[in-house]
């Protein structure tokens, strides 16, 4: 039988002309692609004398994620270097904002096998940790080769993601039960890597659960709101993506809601000045909070062009919707609203956090609408009444404060493998 993975490596060769095109097309609007671009072919500089832990943590959602799990780690191993890889510029971004020179951060090569090789000989991390659903199977090859236990952890697997996977039974199979532990955010996600081949798997739970607000973010907040205007009513659209935001000013401009003042916070900065483009087409008048004004009284919306300070922003509202979900992208965390005490709004779309959105809303901690008519009717429902929004916000901490621990889990696991590793 040919390996499973001769096809999979032959077709990354033949997209190899395709990757540096991608990376300049990416650069037109975010630069910082053409930086490091050695990194992303195994080839690094920095380096250290302590054993690495290495954690892999794709983009900006996963690298708050880990934050719970890299303090902890470094107080649990402090003979340890850690180190963060990542794939985009935003989550090493956010990995710069969130632990400075704590940890050595990098980003994860393309999934060739001679780059896989490098990043291992150059590290030789005694332990990886991939981070929700990351599976490069020349990586884990290589991991496998060289004796460095790769855990999957904090794992999540989509129906949709799943049935991709199973197109290629063999390659799925080679990949995942070279694993040296799967721990799944859900019984659901559980499931679909066992049936892929994953073996010692497990449920963990979510690290999203065990975020822990920043300090300095809730400071920001309180500023933020008495920017914003103490007496107005605040609604947030956080994470919004491509489309999302010209239905959010359709729902609002079905509301009667005197002195209402939107927070629009695009998921991707490359989009900033295309909202405010839209902004300004329809004649809406906004402020950037980049520049750091009183928000005037007939300003309609704050355009939130700032990243990493979403439990900010979060902290200074009053009613939070959740983007990703009015259109089909599968929704973004509405955890951090929560954790915050705040009433959230999600789409329809929610499969990236399928449970986590199904318990907020069956716990009275989420409202889900169905499209910008039904986002305007939870407006007016919602916002003119604080006891509504109270009650909700309190529903909301209530679902956070059940379902954490998943970092102590993960510990366990990481533990039990550099155990193993040392014998």
């Amino acid at each position: 039988m040919a390996n499973p993975r001769f096809f999979y490596t032959l077709g990354l060769w033949l997209l190899l002309p395709y990757v540096f095109f991608h990376l300049l097309w990416r650069a037109r609007k975010q630069p910082e692609y053409l930086r490091h671009v050695g990194e992303r072919f195994g080839f690094y500089g920095a380096r250290s004398d302590k054993p690495i832990i290495w954690l892999h943590a794709v983009s900006v959602g996963e690298t708050r994620a880990a934050a719970s799990l890299v303090r902890r780690l470094r107080e649990s191993y402090p003979q340890h270097q850690l180190l963060l890889t990542h794939t985009t510029p935003t989550g090493r971004t956010a990995s710069e904002q969130l632990y400075g020179n704590e940890v050595l951060r990098a980003y994860l090569p393309y999934d060739y096998p001679f780059a896989a090789r490098r990043f291992l000989r150059h590290f030789q991390p005694c332990i990886g940790v991939l981070l929700e659903t990351e599976v490069w199977f020349n990586l884990i090859h290589a991991c496998h080769a060289a004796s460095v236990p790769l855990l999957l952890l904090n794992a999540r697997l989509s129906e949709k993601s799943a049935a991709r996977y199973a197109r290629y039974p063999n390659l799925a199979r080679s990949g995942l039960s070279k694993l040296g532990a799967v721990a799944a955010q859900t019984e659901a996600d559980a499931a679909r890597l066992a049936n892929l081949g994953a073996t010692n798997v497990s449920v963990m739970g979510n690290l999203k659960f065990d975020i822990e607000p920043p300090p300095a973010l809730l400071e920001l907040g309180k500023r933020l709101r008495g920017q914003f205007g103490a007496n107005r009513k605040i609604f947030l659209a956080a994470s919004t993506r491509e489309g999302e935001e010209a239905l959010l000013l359709d729902a609002i401009g079905q509301t009667s809601l005197p002195q209402l003042l939107t927070v629009i916070v695009p998921r991707h900065p490359q989009r900033f000045d295309e909202v405010a483009n839209l902004l300004t087409r329809r004649g809406i008048r906004f402020q950037r909070k980049s520049a750091d004004h009183p928000v005037a009284p007939d300003t309609r919306v704050v355009l939130g062009d700032s990243m990493g300070e979403m439990f900010a922003y979060y902290a200074a509202c009053d009613l939070a919707f959740i983007g990703g979900s009015l259109l089909p992208f599968g929704g973004q965390n509405l955890i951090e609203a929560c954790i915050v005490g705040k009433p959230v709004i999600i789409g329809p779309h929610t499969y990236n956090f399928a449970q986590a959105s199904q318990l907020a809303v069956e716990s009275g901690a989420a409202v889900r609408v169905l499209d910008a008519a039904g986002l305007a009717q939870a407006l007016q429902h919602l916002l003119p009444h604080p006891d509504r929004m109270a009650e909700s916000g309190k529903a909301g901490q209530r679902f956070v404060s059940t379902n954490i621990g998943a970092t102590e889990r993960a510990l366990h696991h990481i533990a039990l493998s550099i155990g193993n590793a040392g014998k």
